[in-house]
């Protein structure tokens, strides 16, 4: 199997004008005449295997038991049977006769104290395939790790209803392994604990449940110390008696029925009728079997099942109401898909788990989470946190709903909802018309390290002017800029109280809060953040907020800050110009044409994002004293790392600034958004120069595409034009891409920004749906390299299982861009380091084959897509979407120390201390009430790595996704 991902969810560092730094690890020296000695190894192995008959795959998890680092390991083991070994990753693998001996593979040699690396192999056998018994780390044997006990919630039902006041029986089985006994079950409604049972049968009655959806969780504590909790079961609780239908969204193909189950939420005293019938919408769906079924006091809790029928020619949707005199009525969406569409169908159901309001990927407000996991630390470091990348991905997926059912009134109000809560209103960016475009911002340099920080303000350094901040307000009659912030406290857990139009409204406010993480460098990890509000008026952290931790300054004013992640705004784009091609080729191109043309409005925005830091000149800037631009010469023309802006909250004497971004990184250009930008007539821009910027965009993307691609196909980190951050002399050699340095690992580097496949599935779906739109030839060019590349990195196992690349190292560098004669780049290479099943990316990856093999017409790509598909569908199916299981060894450091200087001390506004003492965890205590808490620690105090089943929001929008894309053009 795979290490655990190390980041995800666009993993981005955002800086906002006093920018980024990190620090580098330090070499600890002994000193002292006596040789260390090594210490005894203490360890353990957990050994898992996905088998399928003939063949198996075997995930390995090494754990360090002992207080010592064991440096480089190799790990021997025996089959009983005959198990051959076929291949294997994250270490070097062979076999003598029964006896498997694994090395490791050097970046994944240290096993630091309490932490754990993880290796997986593929074996082939016949007979019986027993699991090893014994094993040992350099020649010690090593304890079976203990498995944490199993916990399943059998009551209530998935998607059950019931009535306001009524008590809510929870009942849980639970089974503890290796000798060990369950100790106690608690019951938690998502993260608040309900109460606990410690005894068997495990049960809990609960009252007084607010009405609406909930999430309810059974967790698992055993005599060992471990403990692990039950999937989700999402319920509702109605104001009254209602009728129940699952599922709520059904897809029936042309000529064919399928069946949705009625039942009620609550028993009846005397007999009930329920009848059925279509409400509205598509005529070609009727209702031919359950359009009358009776209740008793009896059967009330009994589904019963409706089915609905499909003529051989209609298409659309219509709404069926199922209704029952003195009971809420329900509603089902049926979708007439036509005759071969089984992957419109597969959509469809994924859709309605996605949007099934009790299965917990959306907030009360319709906001999709990060994740509906709570305990989830990468990019966003808390699961009911947000991202623009979230919002983007809804847009996208309900675009996708409106081809598929014609109804696009739920892409219109994916828009509506972004547009309310994360694109700051005038009330959140109120000073915006002091803003002096002839001097954009202060520079203030990024620095290596966290301990560097705060930045010295610099008013001395040229600044460029800003060269499309007047077209902007002329274009569109206002100061305030249209692009989305890129993260939001959905819950305001945190407590800031940042909701849309409020500054430091507290812990008590309820709904979204700004927030912001990433500023101080590349080494900054999620680890080492101080989280902040995006409006600072002084009210948490330390005399001046939290802006001294970032800047320093002679005094300090009470500000507002918002920060662009440029990916999902043009990801939103993107989003429109299918919408728009698609409810077009319905009749229906007016149902969307007002929210396309605020898409267009956002492309206009974007272009901050193709601009230096500090609007500097392109090219050769290797002092701080480079010359500052004049103009459009300040534009590299691609998507950078961010772009930012923000002033001061006194609107009587106010001052405003905006940056761009000196970094861009391969695995955030989009050049089908900057195709729709300039070539849509619906989405070309209205300012004066945003089309031709974007068509340049476009050109300039597919250039550095080429320019970024390895010998073997893989796309590298990027290109700077501020090397460090500072304007920096780089290394003798770098080559450069019109004036820009090559950066093999751009923005961040705990861990290296260059190493996730994600990104490039991601940036070659874009690349990819260019190419089947218009054929581009540099565009198909990148494609056919790249893809032979991934395709020769791919496995698809006869049970359907699959591995695909995870982490990928680089060596070497690209040669310096010749745009009339690009070079060969026969020095830059990339190897894959591991493997992973991770779906989000499989489907992205699926995506980009799909469009691919759409137009090329090639063969293999078509049917890896199609076995990709296949592959999760079948295998990684639960009630909540499809996921896989993830060993999160990074979660060691939720007790990583983050800096913040001798001497500045703060609070939370829960009140945790922010000092020199502060840890990841300290200035976050708000996790020891999380119901996962006890599996990290158990971790921290030594125990095995911990598993979780994430849903992320981004990867279940990408595979349903994947699956209509699929249909639409190789089914």
């Amino acid at each position: 199997m795979h290490p655990p991902p190390r980041r995800r969810s666009g993993v981005r560092r955002l800086l906002t004008a006093a920018a980024a730094a990190l620090a580098l690890p330090l070499t600890m020296l002994s000193t002292g005449s006596t040789p260390a000695q090594a210490a005894a190894v203490q360890c353990s192995v957990d050994y898992k295997a996905n088998d399928w008959g003939s063949g198996f795959t075997a995930e390995l998890t090494l754990t360090n038991r002992g207080a010592d680092a064991i440096d480089g390991w190799t790990l021997t083991y025996d089959y009983a049977g005959n198990q051959k070994l076929s291949n294997g990753w994250n270490g070097t693998w062979s076999q003598s006769g029964r006896t498997v001996t694994v090395k490791d593979a050097g970046y994944n040699g240290r096993i630091a104290a309490g932490a754990a690396v993880t290796t997986g192999g593929q074996f082939t056998y016949s007979g019986s395939n027993a699991a090893p018994t014994s094993f040992a780390i350099n020649g010690t044997t090593c304890a079976g790790a203990h498995q944490p006990p199993i916990a399943v919630l059998t009551s209530p039902a998935a998607g059950a209803v019931y009535t306001q006041g009524e008590t809510v029986p929870l009942a849980a089985t639970a089974a503890a392994a290796d000798q060990a006994t369950v100790t106690k079950v608690e019951f938690y409604d998502d993260t608040q604990l309900l109460g606990s049972d410690s005894s068997a049968p495990f049960t809990l009655s609960v009252a007084g449940l607010t009405v609406g959806s909930h999430s309810l969780v059974a967790k698992a504590y055993d005599s060992m110390g471990a403990s692990a909790s039950s999937t989700p079961v999402g319920i509702t609780v109605a104001s009254g008696p209602a009728v129940v239908a699952t599922p709520t969204q059904l897809g029936v193909q042309q000529g064919e029925s399928g069946t949705y189950e009625v039942k009620l939420s609550k028993q009846p005293s005397a007999n009930v009728t329920v009848t059925t019938a279509r409400a509205s919408g598509n005529s070609g769906l009727s209702v031919s079997g359950g359009a009358s079924l009776t209740f008793t006091s009896s059967n009330w809790n009994t589904a019963q099942k409706v089915t609905i029928a499909a003529d051989t020619s209609g298409s659309g949707t219509a709404v069926f109401e199922s209704s029952a005199p003195g009971h809420a009525k329900a509603a089902v969406t049926v979708t007439q898909l036509g005759a071969e569409k089984t992957y419109d169908a597969r959509f469809l159901e994924l859709y309605g788990k996605i949007t099934n309001p009790a299965n917990g990927y959306f907030s009360p407000e319709g906001i999709p989470y990060h994740s509906v996991e709570t305990l989830i630390v990468e990019a966003p470091d808390h699961g009911h946190e947000t991202t623009s990348e979230a919002y983007s991905y809804l847009l996208w997926l309900q675009a996708m709903y409106g081809k598929v059912t014609g109804d696009w009134s739920k892409f219109n109000g994916a828009w509506d909802i972004m547009e309310k809560f994360m694109i700051p209103t005038h009330a959140d960016q109120p000073t915006n018309s002091f803003y002096n475009a002839s001097k954009p911002a202060t520079y203030a340099p990024e620095h290596d390290t966290p301990n560097e920080y705060p930045s010295q303000l610099d008013p001395g350094v040229s600044v460029g002017p800003d060269p499309i901040a007047s077209e902007l307000k002329s274009a569109y009659g206002t100061d305030d800029v249209y692009g989305m912030h890129w993260i939001q406290d959905v819950d305001n857990v945190y407590g800031y109280g940042n909701s849309p139009g409020k500054c430091e409204a507290g812990p008590s406010d309820t709904g979204p809060s700004y927030i912001n993480t990433f500023q101080r460098g590349p080494q900054e990890s999620v680890w080492e953040t101080v989280p902040q509000p995006t409006c600072d008026a002084f009210k948490y952290g330390g005399t001046n907020g939290y802006l001294d931790l970032f800047t320093k300054d002679a005094s300090y004013a009470k500000q507002w800050k918002f920060t662009n992640a440029p990916d999902a705004d043009a990801r939103a784009v993107q989003a429109a110009y299918w919408a728009d091609l698609w409810a077009k080729d319905q009749g229906k191109g007016a149902d969307v044409s007002a929210t396309v043309a605020k898409a267009a409005k956002m492309g206009d925005y974007l272009r901050y994002a193709m601009y230096d830091k500090y609007f500097k000149k392109i090219g050769n800037c290797t002092s701080p004293s480079c010359p500052a631009g004049t103009g459009k010469d300040a534009s590299h023309y691609l998507l950078s790392w961010y772009y930012a802006w923000g002033g001061a909250t006194d609107t009587s004497a106010g001052w405003a600034w905006r940056i761009g971004s000196s970094h861009a990184h391969g695995g955030y250009q989009n050049p089908l958004a900057a195709y729709a930008l300039s070539n849509y007539a619906p989405l070309k821009p209205k300012s004066a120069t945003g089309a031709d910027d974007w068509a340049k965009s476009m050109q300039r993307q597919l250039e550095f595409y080429r320019w970024l691609q390895a010998d073997e196909g893989g796309i590298a980190g990027g290109a700077t034009n501020s090397w460090a951050g500072r304007y920096t002399t780089p290394p003798s050699g770098t080559p450069t891409f019109y004036g820009m340095h090559y950066d093999e690992k751009p923005v961040y580097h705990d861990p290296p920004s260059n190493q996730w496949f994600g990104f490039q599935a991601w940036s070659m779906e874009r690349v990819a749906e260019l190419y089947q739109q218009t054929g581009n030839a540099l565009a198909k060019s990148v494609l056919d390299k790249w893809v032979d590349w991934a395709l020769s990195e791919t496995t698809v196992n006869p049970d359907g299982s699959f591995r695909i690349p995870s982490t990928l190292q680089w060596s070497g560098k690209p040669d310096t861009w010749n745009a009339s004669s690009p070079g060969a780049n026969s020095g830059l290479h990339v190897t894959v380091a591991d493997y992973t099943n991770d779906v989000g990316v499989a489907a992205a990856y699926a995506k980009t084959l799909t469009y691919y093999a759409d137009r090329s017409g090639d063969t293999e790509a078509a049917s890896t897509a199609k076995a990709l598909l296949d592959g999760m569908w079948e295998n990684n199916q639960d009630a909540l979407g499809i996921a896989v299981p993830e060993t999160r060894a990074d979660y060691n450091r939720f007790d990583d120390p983050v800096h913040v200087p001798n001497g500045w001390s703060g609070t939370m506004p829960n009140g945790d201390a922010i000092n020199s003492s502060s840890t990841f965890e300290s200035i976050r205590s708000f996790y020891q009430d999380d119901p996962a808490w006890s599996k990290i620690e158990s971790y921290l105090a030594g125990g095995a790595a911990p598993t979780f089943t994430y849903h992320r929001f981004w990867a279940q929008a990408d595979i349903a996704l994947a699956m209509g894309s699929y249909a639409e053009l190789l089914e």
